[in-house]
């Protein structure tokens, strides 16, 4: 479901670029969105989940380093199945978690 919504987002996205540049530039700016478009889908899929940490700060840390945090992580992925994930820490007060990749087998 969540990869569904995920192409759905970029195609609506996708859309949008190509209207726009279709209405600014006709159909120039028609290719123009279209290769705007493809690059940035692509890069995307390939490197939102580096974007996403880089954007944050995110520094990744091992058991040493977060033996209960680590061990957290260790257990939940192992009840759910899942390899273990990297596991990265924010520097913010607020408490926050989320996930980023392509796919559970993902080393991202």
């Amino acid at each position: 479901m969540n990869r569904m919504k995920a192409a759905m987002l970029l195609a609506a996205l996708t859309a949008l670029f190509l209207w726009i540049g279709q209405s600014l530039g006709g159909q120039q700016g028609f290719v123009m969105a279209l290769l705007l478009a493809g690059g940035m889908n692509f890069a995307s899929y390939w490197w939102s989940d580096r974007i996403v940490l880089r954007m944050h700060g995110a520094e990744e840390v091992n058991e040493r380093e977060a033996p209960d945090l680590y061990g957290l992580v260790r257990r939940l992925s192992q009840r759910a199945g899942l390899p273990m994930p990297r596991v990265y820490t924010i520097p913010e007060e607020a408490p926050n978690a989320f996930a980023t990749g392509r796919d559970p087998s993902w080393p991202g």
